[in-house]
C-alpha cells in the first residue's frame, strides 16, 4: 500500500500561522480530508451559516478534485456547528451538494479553534486507486 499526501508543504491558518498537517492524505483508495472552515487565505470569511457551510464544503472538494475524486465517490462526512440553531441551514446546504448522493454523515456542536461556524471533513473511495 503506498500513501501519498497532498498539501504537506502546510496550508496557512489564522494570523498567518503554517499549519503542520497535509490537507488530505490517500491510502489503498481512500482520500482523508482534513477539516476545512470557511477560510480563504487563511482568513475566516465572514457571512452567516449558509455561506460559511458552502465555503467549508467548497475548500473539501477543491482538495477532493485536485486528487482525482468526484462528489459520487464520499462516503463520509464529518461536520462541526458550533450552534445547533445551525443544523436546518447546514443541512441545506449538504442536499445541494450531495442531491442524490447523500454520503454518511456525523454532525456535532462543539466549539472550534478558529472563529467561524462550521468545519467539516470528508473521507472519500476509489476501488480503482487501491
Amino acid at each position: 500500500m503506498t500513501i501519498k499526501r497532498y498539501g504537506i508543504e502546510g496550508g496557512t491558518g489564522t494570523g498567518g500561522q503554517k499549519l503542520p498537517f497535509a490537507r488530505a492524505v490517500e491510502a489503498d483508495g481512500w482520500l482523508y480530508i482534513s477539516g476545512q472552515t470557511p477560510m480563504r487565505e487563511g482568513e475566516v470569511v465572514e457571512g452567516g451559516i449558509i455561506e460559511q457551510t458552502q465555503l467549508a464544503f467548497d475548500n473539501c472538494l477543491t482538495i477532493m478534485r485536485e486528487a482525482g475524486y468526484r462528489v459520487e465517490d464520499v462516503v463520509h462526512v464529518t461536520a462541526v456547528l458550533t450552534d445547533a440553531r445551525y443544523f436546518s441551514s447546514f443541512n441545506k446546504v449538504f442536499s445541494e451538494i450531495f442531491h442524490d448522493n447523500p454520503p454518511a454523515r456525523i454532525c456535532s456542536v462543539q466549539d472550534l479553534v478558529v472563529d467561524c461556524k462550521v468545519e467539516v471533513d470528508m473521507k472519500c473511495f476509489r476501488a480503482d486507486r487501491k
